[in-house]
C-alpha cells in the first residue's frame, strides 16, 4: 500500500465524500473485513461489502445507504459532541473529510494536534449509562478506530460517547501494532478479492453463450 496520505476537504457525507471514497475499503466497515463465517465458511457480511464496492468500482456510482432516524440525529449531534469533547478535553478539533492512503481510507471525525484522532459516537440515554459505568474502550469499535491509526498514520485516538444532559465519556487507545498489521494484510487480501471480482462481472458480457 502506498505511503502517501491525501487529505481530502470536504464534508463528511457530502458528494465530493462519497466520491473520494468510491470502491475502496473504509475504516467504517473495517470490522465487516475481518468477519469469519460459522465453521470456516466465508462470511455473509465480508461478501456483501465486497459485493457493494464491486458494484461501485463498475457503475461509477456510490452505493445507496440506509439512513436512520438514530444514525441522522447522530450527525446532527456532532458538532456539539466535539465542541464539549474540546472543552473537557482542553483540545483544539480539526474537522476533516476523508483521509486516503493507497487503496484504503477513513473518516476520523477530527485530527487533534500532531499525534492524535478524535472518533465521536452518539448513544441513547441507557447506552450511555451502560457505556459509563463499563469505563472501558467499546471493543465493537477497534477496528474502526485501529483502521483509522493505520491510515492517518498517528499515534492515538480518543473516542468520545456522547448524549446531550449526561457526562460524555472519553477514552483513548494507542496503536496495536500487531493487530494493524493483521488488519493491512486482511484488506490488502481483500483488495486483491475485489479486483478479481471485478475482472470477472466485467468478463460476463463478453462471454458467448454456450
Amino acid at each position: 500500500m502506498s505511503d502517501v496520505l491525501e487529505i481530502i476537504t470536504c464534508e463528511q457525507g457530502s458528494p465530493e465524500w462519497a466520491k473520494s471514497r468510491l470502491g475502496i475499503p473504509t475504516a467504517s466497515e473495517f470490522a465487516a473485513i475481518l468477519t469469519k463465517g460459522r465453521g470456516g465458511a466465508e462470511s455473509r457480511t465480508r461478501l456483501s461489502y465486497l459485493y457493494k464496492l464491486v458494484g461501485e468500482r463498475l457503475t461509477g456510482e456510490p452505493a445507496e445507504t440506509i439512513s436512520t432516524f438514530h444514525m441522522e440525529r447522530g450527525k446532527l449531534m456532532e458538532d456539539e459532541a466535539c465542541s464539549v469533547y474540546g472543552y473537557v478535553a482542553g483540545a483544539s478539533c480539526e474537522r476533516i473529510g476523508f483521509l486516503r492512503r493507497g487503496r484504503a481510507g477513513a473518516s476520523p471525525d477530527a485530527l487533534i494536534g500532531h499525534d492524535g484522532l478524535l472518533e465521536i459516537k452518539t448513544k441513547l440515554p441507557h447506552l450511555m449509562v451502560e457505556t459509563i459505568l463499563r469505563g472501558e474502550f467499546p471493543l465493537e469499535h477497534k477496528a474502526q478506530c485501529q483502521g483509522q491509526l493505520w491510515i492517518a498514520q498517528r499515534e492515538w485516538i480518543d473516542i468520545a460517547v456522547y448524549w446531550p444532559g449526561l457526562p460524555i465519556f472519553i477514552t483513548r487507545a494507542g496503536r496495536d501494532e500487531a493487530y494493524i498489521r493483521d488488519l493491512a494484510d486482511a484488506v490488502d487480501a481483500f483488495n486483491t478479492e475485489l479486483d478479481l471480482t471485478v475482472d470477472r462481472v466485467r468478463s460476463y458480457g463478453l462471454a458467448k453463450p454456450a
